[in-house]
């Protein structure tokens, strides 16, 4: 029997006023839910960072985080760079769901 494959997530969430959240998870749409409803204080529920404007799936943990390491560690402009490659008109992208 094969054991399933695990996701991580890498994220990008915006607020309306162009703050940016980079953040890794191995449940997406969970975590996001948390980041929408402000259950827990901080960074996020303070500015009201809830739109998902990118995301990035992986296979492996160490690799998840260290793209997200790389991605914090660019300037504001480059992450603006790689939102307006992937999500043009910076749709909310869990809309759908």
């Amino acid at each position: 029997m094969e054991t399933p494959q695990r996701e991580y997530w890498v994220y990008i969430l915006a607020s309306l006023w162009g703050t940016l959240y980079v953040g890794v998870t191995r449940d997406l749409r969970k975590r996001l839910c948390e980041h929408q409803s402000h259950a827990t204080a901080g960074f996020t529920a303070r500015y009201d960072v809830t739109r998902l404007v990118h995301c990035e799936c992986f296979r492996d943990i160490n690799a998840a985080i260290a793209r997200e390491k790389q991605i914090k560690g660019w300037s504001r402009a480059k992450r603006v760079a790689l939102i307006v490659e992937t999500n043009p008109g910076w749709d909310d992208l869990s809309e759908a769901w």
